[in-house]
């Protein structure tokens, strides 16, 4: 485990410059590197740059860019400094950032040229500084005289802020999460109980940096250890991917559920089913793993042909997904965490995963089940530790309502511990749907039946009248698709097709849950769902 004697980026960073000077730091895949001692020379201009534009301790700046190497540069500068980043996320509406960027008061904001556009109408008295992420060039903002010993006298403390990540609630309202230097660092730290990241290994940077997720796990993590991070020059579509992967041949991935749910859902499955033979055999267990050990070793080598840990976190993955990761023996890891716990508070390494879990409790974190059901032992997820954030920014109520007095965060979350200390978790309380006879009602749960039912994107499951129904968007191109040869009548047939799948699924549904989860009505939406900055469905708007 990794010891710093002091638990701040500025210590972390300084702390890897001297034991990896040599080593690639960050990158992009089709690039020249920076090594660590490089990375830590340009982290210097930019506090030079960004003091001579007035920013000074617990100034607050804001960074809006996709993911490159740059990005971890201003965020590390920011933070050497004593400022608080403010990452944005990159979906964030014009009308969003513009509150955020009010809201957190910034002073100056890092923004890619891509971005540019979402930014360009701010008043001047709003954003004083504006700088491209791309190089470094000021957009707007007047170069003053440097104050050399202002960044040599900066002492940047454990309990400072380092960052007030902003999360897209799927409530409506956008919430500054304060994370302190302390949060971050403990946490990355901690994750080393879980995977033991080491200097040699490749990381392949997919997710926002702007997330808690990628920006603890993906960029401090490998820093802290002195591993390599490689950003794509392009979104990470599939065109852009699997080259990369070739070449970068990465060790570890952070990833979503949506990702690995695609690619088996459009490169996987259709090769077990485009037969009814090969289907029927597919439903024979044995030949089945066989089949999917199969596809797994070909997914293994798409990934470069080194991969040790592909970490899924952010939601809940689908059970048969991850089924045939199981069989497939592919190296995925799942974890458990919130931004508010800067985020990991559990998780499981590819050789002790267990299905459907989310992994034991970190070391140094305490987690309990408040006032569990004496049945089943369900109750809402607390976390405690010195990775839990310091509050809400500007929101003492909204704090209280989450933090106790003697510092438990309560998660919003339900689960419950197996014999073997593992948490498992059953959905957020807030979405839980009471039954007619008192019964406690999951609709992700549900949602994660129907969603792997042929021809289903995605779905929410809500209370209507006392019943459940299921609001299910099709993928209505590819049923058309199905029936192009038809030319005119092609989306009639289509039509007529969701009608005939609605039922089907309804009686796939039902013949999968329990009793009281069954399904009453199955409703066809037309366009998709709308969706947060990190892309969860707005639930609040269809309930």
């Amino acid at each position: 485990m990794n010891k710093l004697k002091n638990q701040t980026l500025p210590s972390l960073l300084k702390n890897s410059v001297e034991l990896y000077a040599n080593n690639t730091a960050l990158s992009y895949v089709n690039e020249e590197s920076l090594t660590y001692t490089e990375l830590n020379s340009e982290i210097e201009k930019i506090k030079k740059l960004l003091v001579s534009q007035g920013v000074k301790k617990e100034d607050k700046v804001a960074i809006l860019s996709r993911n490159m190497p740059n990005w971890g540069i201003a965020f590390f500068a920011i933070t050497s400094l004593g400022a608080i980043a403010v990452p944005l996320l990159p979906d964030f509406h014009e009308n969003e950032i513009k509150n955020i960027l009010e809201h957190s008061e910034a002073k100056c904001i890092f923004v890619s040229k891509l971005m540019y556009p979402k930014i360009e109408n701010l008043p001047d008295n709003l954003l004083k500084t504006i700088i491209y992420s791309d190089d470094f060039e000021i957009r707007r903002g007047k170069p003053k005289s440097v104050n050399s010993d202002y960044i040599n006298e900066v002492n940047v403390e454990e309990s400072d802020l380092a960052s007030i990540i902003y999360t897209s609630g799927t409530t409506g309202k956008s919430k500054g999460v304060m994370l302190t230097h302390k949060n971050i660092v403990f946490d990355a730290i901690q994750v080393l109980s879980i995977e033991n990241v080491q200097s040699h290994h490749r990381f392949l940077s997919i997710l926002p940096l702007s997330h808690t997720y990628e920006n603890t796990l993906g960029l401090v993590l490998p820093i802290l250890q002195g591993a390599a991070v490689y950003y794509l020059e392009k979104p990470p579509t599939p065109s852009a991917l699997v080259p990369a992967m070739k070449k970068v041949k990465p060790t570890h991935i952070l990833s979503v559920p949506m990702v690995i749910e695609k690619i088996y859902r459009n490169q996987v499955l259709p090769k077990f089913t485009k037969s009814k033979i090969l289907s029927l055999l597919y439903k024979i267990s044995p030949i089945r793993k066989t089949l999917n050990k199969l596809a797994g070793n070909k997914l293994k080598e798409t990934f470069g042909g080194e991969l040790v840990f592909f970490g899924i976190g952010g939601a809940a993955l689908d059970p048969t997904v991850e089924k045939f990761l199981r069989e497939a023996k592919f190296p995925y890891a799942i974890g458990y965490g919130l931004t508010e716990s800067a985020p990991l508070l559990s998780g499981a390494n590819p050789q002790v995963v267990k299905f459907r879990g989310t992994g034991p409790i970190m070391q140094g974190i305490e987690v309990k089940i408040n006032n569990p059901d004496p049945v089943t032992g369900e109750g809402e997820v607390w976390a405690k530790g010195d990775n839990i954030m310091k509050g809400y920014y500007k929101e003492p109520e909204l704090t209280k309502e989450v933090l106790t007095p003697d510092g438990w965060l309560k998660t919003g979350d339900r689960g419950y511990f197996d014999k073997d200390n593992y948490l498992f978790l059953k959905g957020r309380i807030k979405n839980m749907i009471v039954g007619s006879s008192g019964e406690n009602i999951y609709p992700e749960e549900i949602e994660s039946v129907i969603n792997n039912f042929k021809y289903v994107l995605e779905s929410i499951v809500v209370e209507q009248k006392g019943k459940l129904v299921a609001l299910v968007h099709f993928n209505y191109e590819e049923l058309e698709k199905q029936f192009h040869h038809l030319k005119d009548e092609a989306v009639a047939f289509a039509k007529k097709k969701t009608e005939e799948l609605m039922i089907e699924l309804q009686e796939h549904v039902n013949s999968r849950v329990n009793k009281f989860s069954r399904i009453y009505a199955v409703i066809p939406q037309i366009t998709p769902f709308e969706k947060t900055a990190t892309q969860k469905i707005k639930r609040y708007l269809y309930c």
